[in-house]
């Protein structure tokens, strides 16, 4: 009933797993896996230890600036002090005094001039051309006078020969009278023609008049501030409303009458006096102080300010002040003793100082690298700090440093 199934032992043979097999095949992924998965974690561990040093080592960028020695003793007793601009008394848009067109402008900014100087010339063809024929007019009519005085002359003796004539009784009345008035006549004609060269030479002094304002020439001695015109530029005393004609060649500036003007508030200007001494220090050059004094307080206010303005003249003149510079002034109790020393330390911007752990600090670069240094801060010099000690003059710090910046930080400076 039954069928016998006959198996072939080989072929089961075949069939059969070994342990060995089942270990490499059935317990987990192959050993080659692991080790692609170790390698990608071994890259990106150090991927990331590059990352965190990298960002750690950053160079900061900063603005950086290198401080000077101070310069200035200590002020005298300062009452009040003002801010303002130099300005000059005596400042002149030189211009010519016709309306022509420039042929040559001789001056530049920066130019020292003195009065009479040639600055400029306008074209002069047309007031040669006008004085020529105005000498002409007066030779024209100082030949006409010539005649009228050689035919008088002829009248004259005409007239004395008729005189002599009548003596003798050998001519009429009537020649004689005839003579006589042709005498007046050429009198009153060689003053009409007398009149009439008068009036030629003065049209000859007028068209060089003229000729002389073709030439722009300086009115006093200074110095050029500023250029306004160019060759071929069409330039007159008169503004004509449009772009096309100038209203001056240049501005010449009178360096010796340089002074200061500032405001003072009204709430304080009783104690301000004509002669008071001051100190006035230059924005652009804050370890200088000029000795300076009050010319005059001006008897006006500013209602929109409330403020009042004050003339200060500067006692010494140098060719570092020049005009719109910012000034502050100090108003003095007492004029200041010339031999004090200046106060040791060098000169700090504000906003070089940071706050660390409640000191003030300063971030000084050195090859690279940013040094925190704890400094001691003395009075204010104009808008400067003065650092009296943890700095040297010629050193170079970081100007407003950032939150992030601290001891050793890697810096490179801003363009």
């Amino acid at each position: 009933m039954f069928r016998e199934r006959v198996i072939d032992t080989g072929l089961l043979k075949e069939l059969r797993i070994e342990g060995a097999q089942r270990d490499d095949h059935g317990g987990g992924p192959p050993k080659w896996v692991w080790g692609v998965v170790a390698a990608i974690v071994a890259l990106a561990l150090a991927g990331a230890a590059a990352w965190w040093y990298w960002a750690g080592n950053k160079p900061i960028a900063v603005q950086t600036t290198t401080v000077r020695a101070n310069g200035q003793g200590p002020s005298a007793n300062a009452v009040l002090q003002a801010t303002g601009y130099v300005t000059a008394r005596r400042m002149a848009t030189v211009s010519a005094q016709m309306t022509g067109t420039l042929t040559e402008v001789l001056i530049d900014e920066g130019v020292r001039v003195k009065k009479g100087q040639v600055l400029a010339r306008l074209d002069d063809t047309g007031l040669k051309a006008g004085m020529a024929a105005a000498e002409a007019q007066v030779r024209s009519a100082e030949a006409s006078t010539g005649q009228l005085r050689a035919q008088l002359a002829q009248a004259e003796a005409d007239a004395r020969r008729q005189a002599e004539l009548a003596a003798s009784g050998m001519t009429t009345r009537q020649s004689q009278e005839q003579t006589a008035t042709a005498v007046k006549s050429y009198k009153a004609q060689i003053d009409a023609a007398q009149r009439q060269v008068e009036v030629a030479q003065a049209q000859v002094r007028q068209a060089r008049v003229n000729f002389d304002y073709a030439t722009v020439r300086a009115p006093f001695d200074g110095v050029v501030t500023a250029r306004a015109a160019q060759v071929g530029e069409i330039i007159s005393p008169l503004s004509a409303g449009g772009g096309f004609t100038r209203t001056g060649v240049g501005t010449i500036v009178d360096m010796d009458s340089l002074e200061v003007n500032v405001d003072v508030n009204e709430a304080y200007i009783a104690q301000v006096k004509p002669d008071m001494p001051c100190e006035a220090v230059l924005d652009a050059y804050p370890d200088w102080k000029i000795p300076a004094h009050v010319v005059a307080v001006i008897p006006s206010a500013d209602r929109g300010k409330a403020t009042v303005k004050v003339r200060v003249a500067l006692e010494k003149k140098d060719e570092r002040v020049v005009p719109d510079m910012g000034v502050r002034v100090s108003f003095l109790a007492a004029q200041p003793k010339a031999d004090v020393k200046p106060v040791p330390g060098v000169l700090v911007p504000p906003d070089a100082v940071a706050q660390r752990d409640g000191a003030a600090v300063v971030f000084v670069v050195q090859e690279g690298r940013a040094e925190q240094r704890a400094v001691q801060l003395g009075a204010d010099v104009g808008k400067f700090k003065l650092a009296t000690a943890g700095l040297k003059a010629g050193e170079t710090v970081v100007v407003s440093p950032p939150a992030e910046l601290k001891q050793g930080s890697t810096v490179t400076s801003k363009e």
